[in-house]
């Protein structure tokens, strides 16, 4: 079986998940309502598969152990909520810039963090020195992104403060695997880490959404009408997760990493350019900011494959 292949397959499927929970949003006018019922989706598949999974219950009890311990704080236990926020800001922006502009956004912001994150040891093993070539890496995806939005930013439709945004959501996405990292070392079983992001996930989602409506800022719409896909958020989200768990086995972290951010930026320039968000056409500027994007990747990602290769094992 070609992991390599798969991988690339993964990076599409995140990308293709960021443009159906964009639409879903922009059907229902409700961010954080079309993130909640992506979360809940996720849940029940994800829940359903523990109900036959025995590895997932083995797995949250050992991570009830360890928090008992000492072996992780409490705080470490809600990735789920990272990756709440993320998802109502990818439901937000996607809408406004495109796909493509909210991935090189993104991927930029996980260079950004992952130097953070080593840097405060969160991942376990304690705390990484940054080399300059990371230093580098992370200015070349800053400089990515600048290059992507510099033909758009007088247009009409655009948000400067989206692509920001794009960038504030890969952050999260950086320190949330770093704290999925940690629950994976601990658990040995990925699933346990994903049924925990999606509890916590959905709960804190609920919970900002009911504050919404006590407070009259939002309030519950009807799901909209419209074609199947745009409900397979959450089900993109579970399959995706499971590949990866199996690839990095077999490829090591590295490679994963290289081949699926290959398969993102690739699927979602394909998806601008079949179908532009909200009038942003795709430019040279745009190619060129996600070929540095991934420049940026292989830069920072090289120097850290021995790191990676052992942490995979």
């Amino acid at each position: 079986m070609r992991f390599d292949y798969l991988a690339t397959l993964v990076g599409v499927l995140i990308a293709v998940q960021a443009r159906v929970n964009g639409e879903l949003a922009h059907l229902m006018g409700n961010p954080v309502e079309a993130a909640l019922f992506s979360f809940t989706t996720g849940l029940a598949i994800i829940a359903l598969i523990a109900l036959f999974h025995p590895g997932i219950k083995s797995g949250l009890l050992k991570l009830r152990s360890s928090v008992r311990t000492g072996g992780i704080r409490w705080w470490g236990l809600f990735g789920g909520v990272l990756g709440g926020n993320l998802v109502v800001i990818q439901t937000f922006i996607v809408p406004l810039i495109g796909v493509a502009i909210f991935s090189v956004g993104s991927i930029a912001g996980q260079t950004i963090a992952s130097l953070l994150v080593d840097r405060l040891g969160i991942t376990g093993g304690g705390k990484k020195h940054i080399t300059l070539r990371r230093v580098g890496a992370a200015l070349l995806t800053i400089l990515a992104v600048a290059v992507a939005v510099i033909d758009k930013v007088d247009a009409k439709h655009f948000s400067p403060f989206a692509a920001f945004l794009a960038v504030a959501a890969g952050s999260l996405i950086g320190i949330q695997r770093a704290m999925n990292g940690k629950i994976n070392e601990l658990t040995q079983q990925s699933f346990a880490t994903s049924l925990l992001n999606f509890i916590t996930g959905t709960a804190y989602l609920a919970i900002f959404f009911v504050i919404e409506i006590a407070l009259g800022i939002n309030h519950p719409v009807a799901l909209p009408h419209g074609p199947w896909w745009i409900y397979a958020g959450g089900v993109l989200g579970v399959i995706y997760i499971a590949f990866a768990a199996t690839i990095v086995q077999h490829i090591g972290v590295l490679n994963f990493t290289l081949f699926s951010v290959g398969g993102q930026l690739v699927a979602s320039l394909i998806l601008d350019l079949i179908s532009p968000t909200n009038g942003m056409p795709v430019s040279y500027y745009l190619v060129t900011g996600i070929l540095m994007t991934y420049l940026g990747v292989v830069v920072g990602g090289v120097n850290n494959s021995r790191v990676q290769k052992k942490n995979s094992q």
